[in-house]
């Protein structure tokens, strides 16, 4: 199963960025980042059009978390056995959605199989790539009792 990344934003040439690429380049089965940007002004009509870019990036048969403080918080265990239900499930890939600096559209809220959050606290978009591109190898370790993941 793919696994992707869909982000509000663009990553430029950032240590973060470069972070995400490799966590993301070690996934067995393949991760990629897929990013979107609006050019509109911050407000309503630009959560809405980013949301319609995350929407239309999403394969077709793909499963779709949108990443919220206001989720689940879920562990690297719980990650791990809801990619191996929706892999079992029939689905082709799984997208995590990042929102933009307003959140997510409710289009997209809408369309999301799960909203998980990674606690409570707010995170600046770029690091939060790379932690979730981790927690996605973490996820994929746990799956096949790769050594990666210890827990005491």
């Amino acid at each position: 199963m793919q696994l992707l990344i869909l982000a509000v934003g663009k990553g430029r040439a950032s240590p973060e960025n470069s972070l995400t690429q490799g966590w993301l380049s070690r996934l067995p089965q393949g991760g990629s980042l897929i990013e979107v940007e609006s050019k509109l002004y911050p407000g309503q009509k630009r959560t809405d059009d980013e949301g319609g870019r995350l929407l239309r990036a999403i394969p077709d048969g793909a499963a779709l978390a949108v990443l919220d403080p206001r989720g689940k918080d879920i562990s690297s265990e719980e990650l791990a056995a809801l990619i191996d239900h929706w892999r079992n499930g029939g689905f082709s890939a799984a997208c995590f959605a990042i929102g933009g600096a307003d959140g997510h559209a409710d289009k997209l809220r809408q369309r999301a199989n799960r909203t998980i959050a990674f606690g409570r606290a707010t995170w600046p978009h770029m690091l939060f790539r790379a932690m979730l591109a981790e927690q996605l190898y973490r996820a994929s370790s746990i799956l096949v009792n790769h050594p990666y993941h210890r827990a005491d």
